[in-house]
């Protein structure tokens, strides 16, 4: 903690001595205030901190959700089966390969200005990451291990089971942390295309009213939750690989 402690109490010290104009950016005693009063008092601009937390929120645990069972499915059905890599493999790759940044005009014409293209932008975010990890997992698991099911006697659905899925959830689990991040980003993005709340909202908002205290808190506030998911991907991982001998030491 001492090096992030520093760097307030640096940045702090440069604002107060006007080295760093708050027109430029607020100081940390200027957003920790603007938070409080976000907190305490519907403004009539941004409503409250709370209530935006949460609409960002529901957004992206529906997008992440559904992103990371698409992908986890869709990298079965390539990785398990040579039909399945030949069909959705390509398609795949080629859909990874398109910015989501230019899919804005797109979903808006599609869908409207809706929650829906909020939503889909999330849920793409999450699913690639996902998708390509786990695949990776399956087609990296020793095929030796399969053969030596094979001779144990056990079906190809208990070498799945027992085999396959094990070998694959190291790099299934890297694949979720790597969807967590990047379902965030696209939420910051998702949520300014006409949202009328969420953070996204908050920072299109206080955009037009430079307020940058705002602003601040926004970003503060995406960084914190992406640090607290990804820290719970983190402890899933740990439990989950506990069987790897050493893991986590």
């Amino acid at each position: 903690m001492i090096s992030p402690v520093v760097l307030v109490l640096l940045w702090q010290a440069a604002s107060s001595s006007g080295f760093l104009p708050a027109s430029k950016l607020a100081s940390p005693a200027s957003i920790v205030h603007t938070a409080y009063g976000l907190v305490v008092t519907a403004s009539p601009t941004y409503g409250t901190l709370q209530a935006s937390l949460l609409a960002s929120f529901e957004r992206w645990a529906v997008g992440f959700t559904l992103g990371v069972i698409l992908g986890v499915l869709l990298a079965l059905a390539s990785g398990l089966s040579p039909v399945g890599e030949v069909v959705a493999d390509p398609i795949l790759q080629a859909l990874r390969s398109v910015p989501l940044l230019g899919l804005i005009p797109l979903f808006i014409v599609w869908f409207g200005i809706g929650e829906l293209p909020k939503v889909l932008f999330v849920l793409l975010s999450a699913l690639f990451p996902m998708y390509l990890n786990t695949f990776a997992g399956i087609r990296g698991v020793d095929g030796k291990l399969g053969e030596l099911g094979q001779v144990l006697g056990l079906r190809r659905s208990e070498i799945i089971r027992h085999v396959v899925l094990p070998g694959a959830l190291p790099a299934a689990l890297t694949g979720l942390q790597l969807s967590v991040v990047a379902s965030m980003l696209a939420l910051v993005v998702g949520e300014q295309i006409n949202a009328t709340s969420g953070l996204g909202f908050m920072i299109t908002q206080a955009q037009q009213f430079l307020n940058n205290s705002v602003i601040m808190v926004a970003l503060i506030v995406y960084a914190i939750l992406g640090l607290v998911l990804n820290g719970l991907v983190r402890l899933l991982e740990r439990r989950a690989l506990a069987w790897r001998r050493g893991f986590g030491e």
